[in-house]
């Protein structure tokens, strides 16, 4: 599914993040953290003065549920636009997913130019997204963490609590991560 590589190499890009923000292995990161890092501003549909004020409110009001987040580029520099009508895990979710797009210098499948702006909105294929989700989730819960964590006691509720995670991608990452297995071993030999 992955090229040889990639998933090492998402914890390791992981780490590296929170070394570049000055943080513990260990310790919960806010995506908004990385991004200001990046040099990739954040902004809801109501902060785009230039959108017009009917699009902006079918984007928080009617389709608010249809959409989580999206990078809009000009070709040389990233903006993330969010829903915050989501709750802040899913919005974690959805910057850190946005984010990794941006790190990973993935190349859109299909590219959206608005006439006016010359902005382009992007769409990227099935193998880009499973990447993105997959360094989003390392972002959010490295393997180190999740080590920690469970080393502390920590259950699942407490775990999504601290890194402000959804307990499905909490779950995820558990299960992907093997943490679980790995510490039941070490308990047993």
């Amino acid at each position: 599914m992955f090229r040889r590589g990639f998933k090492t190499s998402s914890e390791e890009t992981a780490l590296k993040i929170r070394r570049k923000l000055g943080v513990a292995p260990n310790a919960p990161v806010d995506p908004a953290a990385i991004a200001q890092l990046l040099a990739i501003p954040i902004v809801t549909p109501v902060e785009l003065s230039e959108l017009p004020a009917g699009v902006r409110d079918r984007l928080t009001q009617e389709h608010s549920e249809s959409w989580s987040a999206i990078t809009v580029s000009d070709g040389n520099q990233h903006l993330i636009v969010f829903n915050p009508a989501h709750a802040a895990t899913r919005t974690n979710s959805s910057l850190a997913h946005e984010i990794s797009h941006v790190i990973l210098g993935h190349e859109p499948a299909t590219i959206f130019i608005t006439p006016q702006s010359g902005v382009s909105l992007r769409t990227h294929n099935r193998d880009q997204e499973e990447e993105a989700n997959w360094l989003a989730g390392c972002i959010l819960l490295p393997r180190e963490a999740l080590l920690h964590a469970r080393r502390l006691g920590m259950s699942n509720d407490e775990i999504c609590t601290r890194y402000n995670v959804s307990a499905a991608m909490c779950r995820f990452r558990v299960n992907a991560t093997g943490v679980d297995v790995h510490l039941s071993r070490l308990r047993r030999g």
